[in-house]
């Protein structure tokens, strides 16, 4: 009797196992700067029963404040966004300790990004024409301790490493954007002298003759 107790008792164990799953929701933060996107992205996730859609930031800082305010089991965000890069935002939860994991949803298959996703500790990277089940199924994977990663960029994320500093990358993609070396030195709270010194070094390191031709090679690559 006391055996048939027992398996009688792990049936039901197993049965509550099973239940809590299917109650599981997974509460997500969407980060995205095209608001179509932004939308079509959350109604997709808000059909799955058990993804719930907390938070939509259209831009990198509130994403990060939506983030740290709802903690969220998961962000998903794009890559390049006003304010800060998703990039940025990733390695800053990583910084500050925060338990919501990321996932990278872009547009760029370049191995250069994929890397910097994971250094910056990134669970996931998807390219954004992937089937819409494809994205839940990921978003669960991930949820559950999980990696999730295009398995082609994954073999390639590792055969060119990036050369660029960090500060190197700062002032090059300012540069990019038309920002002039007064501009960059006053937002980032450098010398016009150092400015220069951070563009000649990228523009070595990157081959290339001028600035505008290392953010074009910096791009490519997925560095910037």
């Amino acid at each position: 009797m006391r055996w048939h107790g027992a398996v009688q008792f792990r049936r039901f164990l197993a049965i509550l196992a099973i239940l809590a799953i299917s109650f599981m929701n997974i509460r997500v933060v969407i980060a995205e700067d095209q608001s179509m996107v932004l939308g079509a992205l959350a109604a997709l996730l808000e059909i799955e029963h058990d993804i719930s859609v907390v938070g939509q930031a259209h831009n990198g800082k509130e994403a990060m404040q939506l983030t740290l305010r709802h903690k969220p089991d998961l962000l998903l965000t794009d890559i390049e966004m006003p304010e800060m890069s998703g990039l940025e935002v990733a390695s800053e939860l990583k910084r500050q300790g925060a338990s919501s994991r990321v996932i990278i949803l872009t547009t760029f298959a370049r191995s250069g990004y994929l890397r910097r996703a994971m250094e910056a500790g990134a669970s996931g990277y998807l390219l954004k024409d992937s089937p819409a089940a494809a994205l839940a199924d990921a978003i669960r994977r991930v949820h559950s301790g999980l990696r999730v990663i295009d398995p082609e960029l994954a073999a390639e994320a590792w055969t060119e490493a990036d050369p660029l500093s960090d500060r190197e990358r700062q002032v090059l993609r300012q540069a990019a954007d038309g920002a002039t070396s007064i501009e960059i030195a006053t937002s980032l709270h450098l010398s016009e002298g150092t400015v220069r010194n951070y563009l000649s070094e990228a523009m070595s390191k990157l081959g290339a003759s001028n600035r505008v031709e290392a953010a074009r090679i910096a791009r490519i690559k997925g560095w910037l």
